[in-house]
């Protein structure tokens, strides 16, 4: 929990203290492992057993270990996130790109993450048939949606509290709790659906699909800079953070690797769904030890913990978002706030988007081709601000080498363009029909990515070449503190 002793305002825009309560090693730890560890890539990874080993350790090593470093290091050395960090390296029209990719692929990604939810609470109630139902899941998006909202409109800490404990009930706690029956199924020498073989932990190479598949996992890591914007409401951000990191890259490789383990041990690979292969792994269990009244708990448990990531991240890129807007690169009426000083009509109109993308569910009937789709369109939006950050992680240590930084990566220049070279691999390759994709054509889906990427990414370039000096909302002192930082 947070500590409630008050701490003095950030004096520049580089690593402060935040004015009111202190965040924690664990609030952010936690913070950053529900926005990051979700159990729901975890049935697709199952399919391939211990391969899922691999498949899980690559993009760890190129993708997510370079996202944690080089967040690290910009976190502690510039308040404000990604708008900051690359606005002093590639300029204002860049930062604002690159924190409005980062918000709007968030947006996009809100439906993905609340089917989830909205399958585990199927099985809460005994129906798995809803859980492919595309009214239902629409109507459960758009519940949860705006109740997640209403919870971030009321300000303060109270985001950092339901992310910190519903992340540890709904999942660290159904994580291990799999991990543990996942243990107790090979220990008594039961059936496991998936070959065992040392072997096996290699994945078969199938060619490009391989390595498309490889280059997706990426995503599964997608997100450990989002809560640097908070920082600064650490009593020590230099040493706190860096180490929250760490943890949390610690905690979010255990929690991919021995679930997904565990759910391809007692859930045959034709039965692995893309939204209810976790609830299933947990009724094959609990059924087998005469316990299937746990499965509706744990359900609802993963429910909590995944509507927990979606305030996580309704209270993050928003909040980048009006950083950046109250500089002048948004019109005033997308930087009102409310009493409680949240961003109230950007969140507003990221509902409405919300709104308009559930409706997928119900236009497309397969769910899975629905789901699949936005999780591309999320992938590539993302990828492109990845590579904005590394580029400017790398710049700035050429170009402001005199700002402290309380984390320094080593050997910058490796680690920023390991994880660039990364993010382009994911980007291109995104424009590759999954498999299995049903309802669009295979050579019509580069284009409807292409078209996404446009309309989605065109605004903040519009808005910036729109600009008007009356749009900067700032008073006196966001302008000395904008001085300072060099913005």
């Amino acid at each position: 929990m947070s500590n409630t002793e008050p701490g003095p305002p950030a004096a520049d825009g580089r690593a402060g203290r935040a004015v009111g309560g202190y965040l924690t090693v664990f609030n952010v730890a936690m913070l950053t492992v529900v926005a990051v560890a979700s159990l729901r890539s975890l049935p697709t990874m199952a399919t391939y057993g211990l391969g899922s080993i691999t498949l899980y350790v690559i993009p760890a090593l190129l993708f997510l270990v370079p996202v944690a470093l080089v967040a690290a290091e910009l976190a502690t050395g510039w308040n404000g996130g990604v708008f900051v960090w690359v606005r002093e390296a590639l300029g204002a029209r860049w930062g604002f790109q690159a924190v409005w990719l980062q918000w709007i692929q968030n947006v996009v990604w809100f439906p993905v993450q609340l089917a989830f939810i909205a399958a585990s609470i199927a099985f809460v109630f005994d129906d798995q048939k809803l859980a492919g139902s595309g009214l239902y899941t629409a109507a459960v998006v758009l519940v949860l949606y705006w109740l997640s909202t209403a919870l971030t409109l009321r300000g303060g800490n109270l985001f950092a509290k339901v992310g910190s404990w519903g992340g540890l009930i709904g999942t660290i706690i159904p994580g291990v709790l799999l991990i543990v029956l996942g243990g107790m199924w090979v220990a008594t020498g039961q059936e496991s659906q998936t070959p065992l073989h040392g072997g096996d932990i290699i994945p078969p190479f199938t060619g490009i699909a391989s390595i498309v598949l490889i280059v997706s996992n990426f995503l599964a890591y997608a997100g450990m800079e989002v809560n640097a914007v908070h920082a600064n409401q650490m009593r020590d951000p230099g040493r706190g953070y860096p180490k929250a990191v760490f943890v949390a890259v610690a905690v979010i490789l255990g929690v991919f690797i021995l679930p997904t383990l565990a759910v391809a041990l007692a859930v045959p690979k034709s039965q692995l769904g893309l939204t209810t292969g976790i609830d299933l792994a947990f009724k094959v269990f609990f059924e087998h030890w005469n316990m299937p009244w746990a499965t509706n708990i744990v359900a609802a448990a993963i429910a909590v913990g995944a509507l927990a990531s979606v305030v996580t991240w309704i209270a993050g890129p928003s909040k980048g978002v009006l950083a950046a807007a109250r500089t002048g690169l948004m019109p005033p009426w997308m930087q009102k706030r409310n009493a409680a000083g949240v961003q109230q009509s950007i969140l507003l109109v990221q509902g409405l988007i919300v709104t308009a993308l559930a409706a997928l569910f119900v236009v497309i009937p397969n769910v899975s081709t629905a789901f699949f789709t936005l999780v591309d369109m999320a992938a590539a939006l993302y990828l492109i601000m990845y590579m904005m950050v590394f580029a400017s992680a790398v710049k700035l240590r050429r170009t402001q080498p005199g700002v402290h930084r309380a984390y320094r990566v080593p050997a910058m220049k490796t680690v920023a363009g390991t994880g660039f070279a990364a993010s382009a691999a994911g980007f291109l390759l995104g424009f590759w029909p999954p498999q299995g994709l049903s309802g669009i054509p295979p050579h019509a889906y580069p284009l409807v990515m292409a078209a996404v990427i446009l309309v989605l990414g065109l605004p903040p370039l519009l808005f910036y070449r729109l600009r008007k000096p009356r749009w900067d909302q700032r008073g006196t002192g966001e302008l000395a503190q904008d001085a300072k930082a060099g913005g």
